[in-house]
């Protein structure tokens, strides 16, 4: 890796109060030119080599269910492979993450490769928020291409702006259960839908946990490769799990951090 792009990783980008002011209005923001174009070739590299290396899932696409084929989905990389634990420990990233949640430091929870491949289902309407046992709605998702999303049809995240004010609307995780009711919950509010028209590698857009969103299926002939990244404001702390979800969250993401001790296991560094 080069030193331009060990200096990026690490230069902050100025986030402006109007930027603030809409994400936290709107629960997204889509923030362009995060990476340059030699960055973003490196790691989409990088992360495409760890993410085909500790895949785990074998079957093909028409013999999964709709959450297996919405995405393949490869979680904490960077404890895995120190060039992608370079890519995820961002000063970058997290400082534009604190920025818009108004807050000093954040902390990681965990970095999440989502690769939907080419002829993949849509990702239904979810909220991430509620499979996490924090005491904060200061939470965030980075949510980056690899490759350039030219239009929608390659899977495009599309949201539901003001939904986060909300909060937790329901504990359905992703499913085709949670399509109908959060689809029938947007439809009810007329919470207006928000999508890019387009977006290049090394742009990414940041929404809150409790952003209701989804994503439509992938008809072009390419992998959609995306790296997200999530942050949570420092000093939160850990929350009796709700149901089997949180709990598995607890046990993995949190080391087994008791409920109401603070979300700081070695495994969630603050960025």
């Amino acid at each position: 890796m080069s030193n331009t792009q060990n200096q990026i990783l690490d230069e902050i980008k100025p986030i402006s109060a109007a930027e603030i002011s809409v994400f936290q209005n709107n629960g997204h923001i889509l923030i362009r030119d995060i990476l340059d174009k030699e960055t973003v070739d490196h790691f989409r590299e990088v992360i495409g080599e760890a993410a085909e290396k500790h895949n785990e899932e074998k079957r093909k696409l028409e013999d999964r269910d709709t959450y297996g084929k919405a995405f393949l989905q490869i979680m904490n990389l960077w404890r895995v492979d120190e060039e992608v634990k370079r890519f995820v420990m961002a000063k970058r990233f997290a400082k534009i993450a604190a920025d818009l949640l108004g807050v000093e430091k954040v902390r990681l929870y965990h970095d999440q490769a989502l690769f939907k491949e080419a002829g993949g289902g849509p990702t239904p309407w979810h909220q991430d928020q509620n499979y996490w046992p924090l005491d904060t709605t200061n939470t965030i998702t980075m949510w980056m291409p690899l490759v350039d999303i030219p239009n929608s049809k390659m899977g495009m995240l599309t949201f539901a702006s003001g939904s986060h004010k909300d909060n937790n609307v329901s504990d359905i995780i992703i499913s085709d259960e949670s399509e109908k009711t959060f689809s029938e919950y947007v439809k009810e509010r007329k919470f207006k839908i928000s999508q890019p028209e387009y977006m290049n590698a090394g742009d990414a857009t940041f929404h809150y946990g409790y952003t209701i969103h989804n994503a439509p299926g992938n008809s072009s002939d390419k992998l959609r490769a995306v790296m997200t990244i999530i942050y949570y404001a420092d000093g939160a702390k850990v929350t009796e799990p709700k149901h089997r979800w949180q709990e598995n969250d607890r046990q993995q993401w949190l080391m087994g951090k008791e409920a109401g001790s603070l979300a700081d296991s070695e495994i969630n560094p603050v960025l």
